[in-house]
């Protein structure tokens, strides 16, 4: 059986997030969960070439098989923000279309309703069902780690799903006797 490793980012100027799970059958283990920091002293661009880079290292060493990164969001009162994280997503994306890795996005209510069913869970709840779901003995921190690690397993939950999903539509779309 092959095992197949998914990386999950958790994106930030600041600090990102990153975990690394494997997955063999219907066993799933974390192999690795980080941050990425990059000094705010910095200008943007080599806070943007710091963490290009950092994702650049994290991908050689484990080589995943699946790329995972949470969507951007942004609040309005808040537009410099939601920029910045777009330049973050942006440099990001790039160490992941460089290592030949298609980019699976997942919002961030879609991650917390995938661990908890709740799609505002608070950030302690997502770390205790990242800590039960991955079967470790403690809580993932900080909460860009736990973060990463949720993205990592909601796109291992919509793998899963896939496939039901599909036959779920090709049963659906199959004649009743009534139609015929």
């Amino acid at each position: 059986m092959s095992k197949r490793r998914i990386l999950g980012i958790d994106p930030a100027l600041g600090t990102t997030g990153y975990g690394v799970i494997e997955v063999s059958g219907s066993q799933c283990a974390m192999l690795d969960a980080g941050v990425i920091r990059c000094d705010k002293n910095q200008s943007l661009e080599c806070r943007l070439h710091e963490l290009f880079c950092g994702i650049k290292e994290v991908l050689e060493e484990f080589q995943p098989h699946v790329f995972a990164i949470e969507q951007l969001y942004s609040h309005y009162e808040r537009p410099t923000t939601a920029i910045l994280m777009g330049h973050a997503r942006g440099a990001i994306m790039l160490a992941a279309a460089n290592s030949g890795l298609k980019v699976h996005s997942y919002a961030a209510t879609q991650v917390k309703k995938t661990l908890t069913g709740n799609g505002r869970a608070a950030k302690t709840q997502m770390q205790f069902a990242v800590k039960h779901q991955l079967g470790l003995d403690y809580v993932p921190e900080p909460a860009d780690v736990a973060d990463a690690l949720a993205i990592a397993l909601t796109h291992l939950h919509s793998e899963l799903a896939a496939p039901a999903i599909a036959s779920a539509k090709v049963v659906a779309s199959q004649p009743t006797p009534q139609s015929l």
